[in-house]
């Protein structure tokens, strides 16, 4: 959320940030929706100020003036009107607010969409094969390993199973991945629930914002999570982290769950893009002033896990007209699929500043009696699956049809290979 007092002195860069964004959130509802309400609270601190003033000539009265009392009934029936006016527009200002996006950093590339992404560098060589490289869905049948016709028929469309070495490769890749970013880049793991309530899904920006891409239980109002950043984001919410604290970074594993309505009829044949997948996800809590700093910290570990998979990989800046919503600046790291023809997105990292803070309450001391400041927070693939499983099927496949064990999963997977037949 966006600090009101910034859209109120600053309407014209609000306003340039929506340009850039091809945003059209209701910014001029919510500057007329903040007069009023200021407004408003005038009128009553008047009024109140006006009560007082009576009440304490009444207190000196033996004999109370009927003109008086009867005034009095009327200044509180006025502030009582004022007060229920008040909530009203406070909570519509605070449900426009909510949809109100970040606003991109200065060094942002600007664009429209995806096409005017910026490729900042790259890493590998793709593979020349001796032979033309099947997609993952032949190669996931023909080792019998991905199973999509029982998983439309467990769950429908967007859904398939994972058997023999398809399932142990999943596992091992996660493993892999925890190992790697808790021993040797220093994240505490965690692991959370995979249902949150709803303050959750509003204070990690999900809410209201994207309610229909969300799968969710009514009778207990449980929002089941899109990614491990909802809940890490609300570990510390209406907490004032003591000084020393920052920064700290998390990393856990969740599987994730989301409609993909705005992803209809695209990606359909695969694994690409499905209902419910697993991550790794990567999460900070910074000072200010480090938070870009940060932000490229985590997108070197994330960059890690593609270098130690030995899979060609770029990494791209997205321009305002692609980035998130709570985002001020993010970068994502593609991987090279040669089946697919296409680089596909396995992190999205971003820098949210204190976006989400501020609808979280996060804050901190710098020290022990200084006044409180928001965080910033920070998020990042580390990577998401299944993207990662297609990139290896695709890039390790062999001439008689195998698929090779990427060296750094061999520890945690015991095979050379994955080969026809294996259950």
């Amino acid at each position: 959320m966006l600090d009101i007092k910034l859209i109120r002195d600053n309407p014209d860069l609000i306003r340039q940030a929506l340009d850039k964004r091809g945003d059209s959130a209701p910014l001029g509802e919510i500057i007329k929706l903040d007069e009023r309400h200021r407004q408003l609270l005038h009128q009553m601190e008047t009024l109140r100020a006006q009560r007082n003033e009576v009440s304490k000539q009444l207190s000196k009265m033996a004999d109370k003036p009927p003109q008086l009392i009867a005034d009095m009934r009327q200044l509180g029936e006025k502030i009582t009107s004022l007060e229920g006016e008040t909530g009203q527009v406070a909570t519509k200002l605070e449900d426009y607010l909510l949809l109100l996006p970040n606003i991109p950093a200065t060094n942002v590339p600007i664009g429209k969409d995806e096409r005017d992404n910026v490729v900042v560098r790259s890493w590998g060589e793709p593979r020349d094969f001796s032979f033309t490289p099947l997609p993952h869905w032949e190669l996931g049948e023909r080792l019998s390993i991905i199973d999509f016709q029982r998983g439309v028929k467990l769950s429908g469309t967007r859904f398939y199973v994972l058997r023999g070495l398809g399932a142990h490769l999943q596992r091992a890749l996660i493993a892999f991945m925890l190992d790697l970013h808790v021993n040797e880049h220093g994240y505490t793991e965690i692991y959370p629930p995979f249902m949150v309530k709803r303050d959750c899904m509003v204070g990690s920006s999900n809410l209201p914002k994207f309610a229909d891409n969300l799968y969710h239980d009514e009778e207990d109002d449980f929002w089941f999570v899109p990614t491990a950043e909802v809940p890490l984001t609300n570990l510390h919410r209406d907490e004032i982290l003591p000084p020393g604290t920052l920064t700290v970074h998390y990393v856990a594993y969740t599987a994730c769950f989301r409609r993909e309505k705005m992803a209809a009829g695209k990606d359909t044949r695969g694994i690409k893009r499905g209902h419910q997948f697993d991550k790794v996800e990567l999460y900070k809590f910074t000072e200010p002033e480090v938070s870009d700093q940060e932000l490229d910290g985590m997108v070197r570990d994330a960059e890690e896990v593609c270098r130690r998979l030995d899979i060609p990989y770029r990494v791209v800046q997205l321009c305002t007209g692609d980035l998130g919503f709570a985002a001020v600046k993010a970068f994502d790291i593609e991987m090279w699929a040669p089946g697919c023809g296409e680089w596909l997105e396995v992190s999205s990292c971003s820098n949210c500043g204190d976006f989400q803070a501020r609808r979280a309450n996060i804050r901190y001391r710098q020290e022990l009696e200084a006044k409180p400041r928001f965080v910033h927070t920070l998020n990042g693939s580390g990577l998401a699956l299944p993207r990662v499983i297609i990139s290896i099927l695709e890039n390790y496949q062999q001439t008689d049809g195998s698929v090779a064990i990427p060296k750094a999963l061999k520890p945690y997977i015991g095979v050379e290979a994955i080969k026809k037949r294996q259950n």
